[in-house]
């Protein structure tokens, strides 16, 4: 069987990299990823894999038009992403997640050929926490920082390529990602290395916000079935059914989990304009797709998170160098 020809943007990254994981072991894809290496990219992510690599930039033209006519199929992944940073200075997001879309989308149109754009829940705006709604694939969109609202900009683009030029593209929108590998700035690999550090983990505010938490496993999975059964012109939610649980119960967990007091964290500032909740109903890429989340529900979260935490006791130096300075930039806001 031949094996289809996937570049992977951003596949140096969090879940850029987990996904080229999941995807090489099914023996159906030969690798590309293209990556800028910026902060949140780590050629050292993908060490020991059978791939190509290229380090380069999806805004610039050259390479994406040298790269995307040897490939069947774009999987986008590349972004920036943390809301903080985002808060702080907007351009990087403008450049890398709108124009760096559009690039690639031209390159797509040029060459008919399959584009997957992986988006967020945050282009939906937040929920009210006693709201029994979630968001689906039809919710309209009301992004709340320059991050989200970059991400719905490219979401946008996206479907505007594909009814006007034809471009077989689909989109998922998926809810917060944890797991191995994921940047120590994010809110559950810096509350488990904190403890490793021997630092108190730190909540947001009250710690009322609710995300879907997703295993970045269960989210590889949907996109591979995306990728292999989905309709192209379509957009799918994925989402696992952890919009129950709320940052001050993910840090008790962690802090069970690691055999400390549940209670035992530090309260800090909540960040500007912080959406309250998340919810997503993946019932149509359950219906349709087949696809179902291994670690849903709070037993499976709690088997997700201590596979988490044991990957980075493993790993220390692949994130001990970067505690130092990310923590001084938290402190710096009062964080």
């Amino acid at each position: 069987m031949l094996e289809t020809r996937m570049l992977v943007t951003g596949g140096a990254g969090f879940i850029g990299a987990n996904f080229v994981r999941r995807a090489l072991d099914t023996g159906r894809y030969r690798i590309t990823v293209l990556d800028k290496l910026t902060y949140a990219g780590n050629r050292a992510n993908l060490a020991g894999l059978n791939i190509d690599f290229v380090q380069g930039d999806i805004c610039d033209a050259g390479i994406v038009e040298k790269l995307v006519p040897s490939h069947d199929v774009v999987v986008h992944f590349a972004a920036e992403t943390h809301n903080d940073n985002s808060l702080k200075d907007p351009s990087p997001f403008l450049r890398a997640n709108v124009e760096g879309t559009f690039q690639l989308l031209e390159a797509c149109r040029r060459h008919d050929t399959r584009f997957h754009h992986i988006s967020t829940d945050e282009v939906f705006g937040d929920l009210a926490l006693d709201d029994p709604q979630r968001f689906r694939e039809d919710t309209p969109y009301q992004p709340s920082s320059p991050y989200s609202a970059t991400k719905a900009s490219s979401d946008m683009l996206v479907r505007a390529w594909c009814r006007s030029f034809g471009v077989p593209v689909t989109i998922s929108n998926c809810s917060n990602n944890y797991g191995p590998y994921q940047h120590i700035e994010k809110f559950i690999p810096r509350q488990i290395t904190n403890v490793l550090a021997g630092l108190s983990p730190k909540l947001y505010g009250s710690g009322e916000h609710v995300r879907d938490w997703i295993h970045v496993d269960d989210h590889n999975d949907a996109v591979l079935a995306i990728l292999e059964r989905g309709r192209v012109g379509e957009t799918y939610i994925i989402g696992a059914d952890n919009d129950h649980v709320n940052n001050l119960q993910v840090i008790r967990i962690i802090n069970e989990l690691m055999g400390r007091d549940a209670n035992d964290f530090e309260h800090v500032a909540d960040r500007p304009g912080h959406d309250l909740r998340y919810a997503m109903d993946s019932s149509k890429l359950r219906r349709e797709l087949g696809w179902q989340p291994r670690f849903t529900d709070q037993n499976g979260m709690r088997e997700g998170l201590a596979q988490t935490i044991e990957w980075y006791r493993e790993h220390q130096n692949w994130w001990l160098p970067q505690k130092q300075a990310v923590e001084a930039k938290y402190a710096e806001s009062g964080q």
